[in-house]
């Protein structure tokens, strides 16, 4: 009673019912007289920015709550720097809203009052980065936080600081920033803890898929109040019935608000502020469900022991001195809408008129009994009022005998959540319902809860119920004194969170995992590398890093579909992951890029093995539907502490190791050396130039003859790409192609060069007529790409031909075997259209590959190149010379006709001519020449004679 006597705020003293009726018929004429549309214009200082958290008073305002009221309310934004009571207590503002610190401002002097409380659970919460291991505050010592600052009382004494000192992290032990309310400076590291509403930061967290704890000072007893709502005491002995009219009109937008929850969204959303969404203001809404308590506790209701407590928790913590939270030091800190009744006239009246008492008893106990039966009645609707809240609540809700935990009082929600009967439930202790994992815990605070050491705690448990099933739960514990059953006990309410807590768990499954393979994702492939260094630089052991790129893949992807190429790529995950040992990590990086971390290493033959095996493992065919497709695997390896000391070096350089394994071949695995880096930097260099090649006009077109070897007839040109560099002089494709290829530039640069070499194709062939020699044609390469983008859009190529005015067989599309038959899929089919319109095809290089003549017949090749390896080796007598011999034989029977590459000698144009080749090209007969002088050659054409 003395707690509750020092918080109410002391008004003018009643003179009973006759003078409530006399000041009500004043009020009403008093409303009479005053002018319609007269309002009293107040403001309302907000202490952040427009949001669901200030949805009451917008509610107010739109449904006309403050305009009954008499009064013109104009809400004024908050920077999120206190704040709001200076700006009332300056009279820049009649009301505010403040969290408890008002309570200090009221011990050291200032003459706040606090109307209303709005949030019967602060929202106030601790965010902290996930570190890996438990959860655990103790790792912020010495960390940068942005929670306040250690000089601001205002802001080193709110829920989150007091938490951490209980915590033992002292404000001193924390680099403090000045907070800057925005998530990025967590997300990017900036800082590892911030202060955050439990209904604003951690909804953009969860979508920004960032892993954070999240740590609520009620879990360690401390339980303000939030977004109190407060005036001056200037204003209140002023103006007392606007601020009761301001105050009703408050709480009944309040009540609107949380009714209404799409409705104000909508409104916040299109009135006051675009800053978030409309999801993240539903968001809002129903954190704030769980604060507010809308259905348990009325709005606007502040318990002064509460405000006790607050104070108890400040002085326990050192924030105020022991003698500063008597109840007398802040007097008038609670407003009270209703005065008290001072019943003195009565007893005045009673002494005055003594001599009637006989006379007027009977009247007298007449309205005893008759208020008696009133205040029962009333008595008897509010248990009826509670007994109902309590049984419709929308969380589970128990009192509990603390000392053997058994049951005394259940409402339906609690029994649903359980999956027990009520008579179940009352034979049953909580231990017994709660999962065997999470009782020793629980025991250990509700012997906290009986030593009186704290009032309450939080902590999420499992129920277990009779069919095995697991609920979890947010459980909420709170120590009561209740004269119907004795003592001691208290009071658990739980909210099932089965649903939350698996999709939560799916989130972190889809944050830290690939979908398709299931191995780790980029995420959690960083994490633990990140674990398995700081292993290696305890143990001072080496650590290894595999990058894997499929060989192949892209074609196969683009040849049989997506859908094929994603059983192949979880194929080669479970291929790879049993190449690999137990104790390692793999992961998938995106697309056909997987990653091994190799730890614990003994020796770097355990590296070579594990390589080796991830190799064989994928050449085996791949069972695709129908078909079958064969991929292979470059691998690049680096090594800790060797190569690098840190994760992105490390990753760099396995990176550069596995393009050199792609250079040398592709099914073989490199280590990284540094010459690599250097080689690196050069590609890096001349990629970055050859984006500027083509429209510096760099490029270049050289043309090689080709004869006819019977007859010495000029029969065709290979148009060759050089790169005129400005720094490095003349750059051959070998040197280029490949970063062409990667950055997709190669389809710009091809299309340049068909485009050129038909033109100049035209012009040659129409001075060939004079010479006789119309039907010269061009042969031009092609790369993947190129050959991919045909089949995507088909006839492009014709296109470009036609608007040049060159026919199309007078092209012939010079064709890698691997672009022709990559992993045995064949490409070929979807040139048919091509050949149907007159190009011809040749294969490039035959002789240094796999394919089969098969193959060949299959795929409708016009010509093949017979690789110039081959050519230079050939002699009497010697291998190289037979195998030609059976190529251009086979060829024949299969109707294709055979092209020499790299003649050098008249000794290999003998003998070509004697096995029948049928064309030849290279330095013997023409290096590759400029324009001017191929013209010169067309125009000094005599058939060539062997």
């Amino acid at each position: 009673m003395e707690a509750s006597r020092a918080f109410r705020c002391p008004l003018p003293p009643s003179t009973g019912r006759r003078v409530f009726g006399w000041l009500a018929w004043l009020a009403l004429l008093y409303g009479c007289a005053t002018p319609a549309g007269a309002l009293e214009a107040v403001s309302l200082q907000l202490n952040f920015t427009h949001q669901f958290q200030f949805a009451g008073y917008y509610a107010a305002i739109e449904q006309g709550y403050y305009r009954e009221a008499g009064l013109a309310v104009t809400l004024v934004e908050g920077s999120g720097v206190p704040p709001a009571e200076a700006a009332v207590l300056a009279g820049q503002a009649e009301y505010g809203v403040g969290n408890s610190t008002l309570l200090l401002s009221r011990l050291a002097g200032k003459p706040v009052v606090v109307l209303a409380v709005v949030f019967q659970h602060s929202p106030s919460v601790l965010l902290m980065r996930q570190q890996g291991g438990a959860p655990d505050v103790r790792k912020l010592v010495g960390a940068p936080v942005m929670i306040g600052s250690v000089g601001d009382v205002a802001l080193a004494s709110d829920e989150v600081s007091l938490f951490l000192g209980k915590m033992g992290v002292a404000p001193q032990q924390m680099r403090h920033l000045p907070p800057s309310y925005r998530i990025k400076d967590l997300i990017d590291g900036t800082v590892e803890a911030i202060a955050a509403y439990s209904t604003n930061e951690p909804d953009y967290l969860d979508r920004a898929g960032f892993p954070y704890y999240q740590f609520t000072p009620r879990s360690a007893g401390i339980d303000f109040y939030g977004d109190n709502l407060f005036t001056s005491e200037q204003e209140l002995r002023r103006h007392p019935e606007r601020v009761k009219a301001f105050r009703a009109a408050s709480l009944r937008g309040w009540q609107y608000a949380m009714g209404h929850r799409e409705e104000m969204a909508r409104v916040i959303h299109a009135k006051y502020s675009q800053r978030h969404d409309r999801a993240h203001l539903l968001y809002e809404a129903q954190q704030m469900e769980l604060l507010l308590q809308p259905i348990l506790v009325e709005l606007g209701y502040m318990n002064p022991q509460r405000w006790q407590h607050i104070a108890d928790t400040y002085a326990a913590m050192g924030v105020l001195p022991p003698n500063a939270t008597d109840s007398r030091a802040y007097q008038g800190f609670l407003y009270h809408p209703v005065p008290g009744t001072d019943l003195g006239w009565l007893y005045l009246s009673l002494g005055v008129a003594g001599s009637l008492l006989a006379v007027s008893a009977a009247f007298h106990f007449n309205n005893l009994a008759r208020e008696r039966r009133r205040s029962e009645e009333t008595i008897r609707q509010g248990e009826l009022r509670f007994r109902t809240m309590f049984e419709q609540a929308p969380m589970g809700i128990a009192l509990i005998d603390t000392v053997s935990g058994q049951f005394l009082d259940i409402n339906p929600r609690y029994l649903a959540i359980s999956g027990r009967t009520l008579e179940h439930m009352k034979r049953s202790s909580w231990m017994e319902i709660s999962h065997p994992d999470d009782v020793a815990g629980e025991k250990e605070q509700v012997a906290q809860l009986l030593a009186r050491r704290m009032q309450g705690f939080r902590h999420a448990k499992r129920i277990v119920r009779p069919d095995g099933g697991v609920v979890w739960v947010d459980a909420s514990v709170t120590a009561i004194a209740t004269a119907r059953h004795g003592g001691p006990h208290h009071l658990c309410m739980l909210e099932d969170v089965t649903d939350k807590r698996q999709t939560e768990a799916l989130i972190w499954q889809q944050a830290n995992f690939d979908t398709l393979t299931q191995l780790p994702n980029r995420r959690m492939f960083h994490e633990r590398l990140r674990l398995a260094l700081a292993q290696g630089r305890r143990d001072t052991s080496r650590v290894a890093i595999l990058f894997i790129d499929l060989d192949h893949f892209k074609e196969v992807n683009d040849t049989l579909g997506h859908h094929q190429g994603d059983i192949l790529l979880i194929e080669a995950a479970r291929r790879i992951r049993v190449g690999v040992r137990e104790t390692d990590t793999v992961a998938r990086l995106g697309g056909d890029e997987f990653t091994v971390i190799l730890s614990d290493l003994d020796d770097l033959q355990q590296v070579d093995r594990i390589a080796r095996q991830i190799l064989d493992g994928l050449l085996a065919p791949f069972l695709l539907g129908q078909e079958q497709a064969f991929v292979s695997a470059s691998i690049g390896i680096t090594l800790y502490p060797d190569d690098a000391g840190n994760i992105e070096d490390l990753l760099k350089h396995a990176d550069q190791a596995m393009y050199v394994s792609k250079g040398a071949g592709r099914n073989r695995y490199s280590y990284f050396t540094p010459a690599m880096q250097v080689a690196a930097v050069k590609r890096m260099r001349l990629g970055a130039d050859l984006r500027t090649a083509l429209r510096e006009q760099q490029m270049q077109l050289y043309y090689q003859p080709i004869f006819e070897l019977h007859g010495g007839k000029l029969a065709k040109a290979e148009a060759l790409l050089r790169w005129q560099h400005p720094q490095r002089g003349i750059v051959c494709p070998p040197d280029f192609l490949a970063l062409a290829e990667s950055s997709g530039l190669i389809v710009e640069i091809g299309d340049w060069v068909l485009c050129t070499a038909a033109a100049q194709l035209r012009r040659w062939r129409a001075q060939g007529q004079a010479i006789g020699l119309p039907g010269l044609q061009l042969c031009l390469n092609q790369s993947p790409l190129e050959l991919q983008r045909e089949v995507e859009a088909p006839g492009t190529w014709l296109r470009q031909l036609m608007a040049l005015d060159v026919p199309p067989s007078a092209i012939v599309l010079d064709m890698r075997e691997d672009v022709l038959f990559p992993s045995g899929t064949g490409l070929a089919p979807r040139l048919q259209h091509l050949r149907a319109a007159g190009l011809q095809i040749a294969l490039d290089d035959f002789g240094s590959g796999q394919a089969s003549l098969t193959q060949l017949q299959q795929c409708g090749i016009d010509y093949l190149k017979l690789d110039g390896v081959l050519v230079r080796k050939l002699a009497p007598g010697a291998s190289e010379l037979a195998l030609c011999e059976a190529i251009v034989t086979m060829a024949h029977k299969l109707g294709l006709q055979v092209i020499a590459e790299g003649v050098e000698t008249p000794e290999q144009r003998a003998r070509l001519l004697e096995i029948g080749c049928d064309f030849a090209q290279g330095d013997w007969f023409s290096p590759p020449l400029a324009i001017d002088a191929f013209d010169a050659l067309l125009r000094a054409q005599q058939p060539w004679h062997p």
